[in-house]
């Protein structure tokens, strides 16, 4: 019975991912972004020791990074990965026998690193085609990994900090505003407190 539930989910991944691990990679990781931040945003609205006035600029400010996080991690690891798949198929990078392939044909030989050209219209022998897709396999991987690695620990951090404190003092400017102001000459905006 548990073999049939798994059986279509598995297939499914094999189909879609096994010759190209990177896809993989970064459905994982935006699908790991939005769980941990689902789980962000309930932790906040459901924990008893957050007043409501607190929750009203934390649940914003969790979504917002929410936001920030899945999108740069999306956007900068699939740039990644379609730059990296780029430089195959151009044959700017490429292992040695479709270096060699290529290399024996003068008017292959030109086009190399050109946007129109495409080792992939090519008929290639089976081994040339074996050892390129492995090598633009790894290659394109590992171009998500690092890109993914320098969008969740440099960019999304940047980013997110400079939203959250956009924020934040977009809410302080809200509150001090709504506070009823007797005398303005003797008012103190960054704490609420008479001098």
């Amino acid at each position: 019975m548990h073999k049939n539930i798994l059986k279509q989910p598995l297939n499914w991944i094999a189909k879609n991912f096994s010759k190209d691990p990177s896809k993989m990679l970064i459905w994982t990781g935006v699908a790991g972004w939005a769980a941990s931040s689902i789980a962000q945003v309930g932790a906040v609205l459901f924990n008893p020791k957050i007043d409501d006035e607190q929750k009203s600029f934390l649940v914003p400010q969790e979504i917002g990074d929410a936001i920030t996080n899945i999108a740069m991690f999306f956007l900068i690891t699939k740039a990644g990965q379609l730059f990296a798949r780029k430089l195959f198929e151009t044959g700017k990078i490429a292992p040695k026998s479709v270096r060699e392939f290529l290399n024996k044909n003068e008017v292959l030989k030109n086009k190399v690193g050109k946007l129109s050209f495409n080792i992939e219209d090519l008929f290639l022998s089976s081994k040339i085609k074996k050892d390129y897709e492995t090598y633009k396999s790894l290659g394109t991987t590992l171009a998500t990994v690092g890109c993914g690695i320098v969008a969740s620990n440099i960019v999304t951090p940047l980013v997110r900090n400079n939203l959250a404190s956009k924020m934040q003092k977009s809410y302080i400017e809200t509150k001090n505003y709504d506070v009823p102001k007797p005398n303005m000459a003797y008012y103190n905006y960054s704490g609420n407190m008479k001098i």
